[in-house]
């Protein structure tokens, strides 16, 4: 049997392609850790043993027991993908820094790679235009092609119609109704309002989830009007008019005379909890806020005393001493 079976053996140990995810996997192993006649050179090898399935050799990761197919004329390039996002392999075991065989460059993960940096440190686009941020990708990588402002551009919109997806793809699955949370947000720069809706809701598991559905400029002046629109169109886009559990707002006129719109003319009263009598929700955080505000102000005089006082005695060392 081993001598039938090392003839399918590459001449090199680098020939191993992965089994996709959905193909059907061996339940049986007939054979483990058949030496074959030739020799194995690739590093890869040492995370990966040798086993035969039904008859047939597989690369079976020492560490998680994934296999992966042995064929003619294939790479270790599966193996060593595998290796990088093992759960359960030791830490130190599998590293590939200078290993030639085990890493390889690839423009469009780091296109992404850059894409998520932006997303996530609210970098600028034009990070991609700087002189100094292009010296310091090419002296890491010289075979990168840095990418323009619009194309990275583009790779960021990827980013959120992938996410927004997902997201709706999970609100499908939810039985559970979903509460809103939704406030004002005024730019320091262009001093331009956007507003930001994130709805919650309990999964199927018992756990609480939160995802930003909007985040959307409103065009002044902010009345009711303006910010009813914007939510109603969000929540529509989300069909999750019939949803919704309550909409926590916080205390300003505004905000009051827009649950007012939405439950008089927008939504169905029937559909929400107790036909709207618990719809409405003022942010109890913002009515704190407000009170101790309230509160200073009283004491406001004696405050300012103090901080007088501190900065006197704080003004020289010998004042201190």
């Amino acid at each position: 049997m081993t001598s039938q079976n090392d003839e399918n053996l590459p001449a090199s140990s680098s020939n191993v392609i992965s089994l996709e995810a959905d193909s059907p996997r061996p339940s049986q192993i007939d054979e483990v850790v058949v030496p074959g006649k030739r020799k194995r050179y690739s590093k890869a090898w040492k995370h990966f043993k040798l086993v035969y399935v039904d008859g047939v050799p597989y690369g079976q990761c020492k560490y998680c027991k994934s296999q992966y197919k042995n064929a003619k004329n294939c790479g270790t390039t599966s193996m060593w993908d595998h290796l990088r996002k093992c759960a359960k392999k030791p830490r130190g075991e599998g590293d590939i820094e200078g290993d030639d065989e085990g890493y390889y460059f690839d423009q469009d993960v780091s296109r992404k790679q850059l894409a998520h940096a932006i997303i996530l440190h609210e970098y600028p686009l034009s990070i991609v235009d700087h002189v100094g941020f292009r010296n310091f990708v090419a002296s890491l990588q010289p075979m990168f092609k840095m990418v323009s402002r619009n194309t990275i551009k583009n790779d960021v919109l990827k980013f959120f119609d992938n996410l927004k997806s997902k997201t709706a793809s999970l609100l499908d699955k939810v039985t559970s109704r979903v509460a809103i949370t939704t406030d004002m947000w005024t730019s320091n720069s262009n001093k331009k309002g956007f507003m930001a809706i994130t709805g919650h809701f309990i999964d199927d598991s018992w756990s609480i989830q939160s995802h930003i559905f909007r985040f959307v400029y409103v065009p002044a002046p902010h009345d009711k009007d303006a910010l009813c629109s914007a939510l109603v169109n969000c929540l529509f886009d989300w069909n999750l008019k019939r949803r919704i559990s309550t909409i926590t707002v916080d205390n300003s006129s505004t905000n009051n005379a827009m649950m007012r719109t939405l439950l008089d003319e927008k939504l169905n009263k029937r559909d929400l909890l107790l036909d709207g009598r618990v719809f409405h929700v003022r942010c109890a955080t913002h009515i704190l806020n407000l009170t101790v505000q309230e509160g200073l102000k009283v004491i406001g005089e004696s405050i300012d005393k103090i901080r007088d006082s501190v900065l006197y005695w704080i003004g020289s060392a010998s004042r201190i001493e």
